[in-house]
């Protein structure tokens, strides 16, 4: 009496690639068309949505609401100096936003508490964790100015200034015009059109360090050297000639590239 091969059987036999949906040549390429970074997230779809976060509510509900996981972004504006999405409406006292944010899964913090006003969390975060408060959060920026850039920060503004130690900003060595002009401009460390690190002016006049779609401020700290907000154990050295710079060199803290004038 012959053996009865059941179904499930027979379909165990077949190799996976006849059971699959076929998938035409033209469907092939276009899945092929996918960012360099899969399977992390679109950079530039992180990068956007870090960027919104500082201000613009209607184009962070756009984003988030393709891709929910982006309500989690985190974007490295340079030598570690990483702001999540919530992050960046929590120093820019964007409370709207930092809620949406958390109300499709964003991750909440002191800076975020700061902002918002939550008092007793902020203050059982403190005790659990003496010294928190002199924690620097994205870009440097102090958790007594999170409270301060807030219209809900007000009795936290109080409280941290009372503590006397919230505010530790960077001491920042002054530059004058003529210094700056020294070293504004464009420095090339690679063949390709991406390797250029641009020091440039940002609106307040102060010198910031552009490339790759990163920019950061910087702290001057010595002579010839500054330091990114955010990441005060790098250091960018000019070497300068006839009274303008002629290269940059950054430590983090040994040396990470050389990039010569162009």
């Amino acid at each position: 009496m012959g053996t009865r091969i059941s179904r499930r059987y027979f379909l165990g036999l077949l190799p996976a690639s006849f059971l699959m949906p076929q998938i035409s040549h033209s469907q092939s390429s276009k899945q092929m068309a996918i960012h360099p970074e899969f399977p992390a997230q679109d950079p530039d779809l992180v990068r956007q949505t870090v960027g919104s976060s500082h201000w613009n509510l209607e184009k962070v509900k756009e984003l988030v609401g393709r891709s929910p996981a982006l309500a989690n972004a985190a974007w490295d504006w340079g030598f570690g100096d990483w702001e999540t999405a919530i992050g960046a409406a929590s120093h820019t006292g964007q409370a709207e936003i930092a809620e949406f944010l958390m109300a499709n899964g964003a991750r909440p913090d002191i800076f975020t508490f700061a902002m918002l006003g939550h008092l007793d969390a902020l203050k059982a975060a403190i005790k659990a964790q003496p010294g928190i408060q002199r924690t620097p959060g994205p870009h440097g920026i102090s958790l007594l100015d999170h409270a301060k850039n807030s219209e809900r920060g007000e009795k936290v503004a109080e409280y941290l200034e009372s503590l006397g130690d919230a505010d530790p900003n960077p001491v920042s060595l002054s530059t004058t015009d003529s210094e700056k002009q020294a070293f504004l401009g464009s420095y090339r460390f690679g063949e390709t059109e991406k390797d250029v690190i641009s020091i440039t002016l940002s609106k307040e006049g102060t010198l910031q360090f552009e490339c790759r779609g990163r920019l950061c401020r910087l702290h001057r700290v010595e002579a010839n050297a500054y330091a990114p907000a955010g990441s005060p154990h790098v250091r960018l050295r000019f070497a300068v000639v006839e009274g303008k710079a002629v290269s940059l060199t950054a430590h983090d803290p040994e040396p990470l590239v050389i990039a010569k004038r162009i």
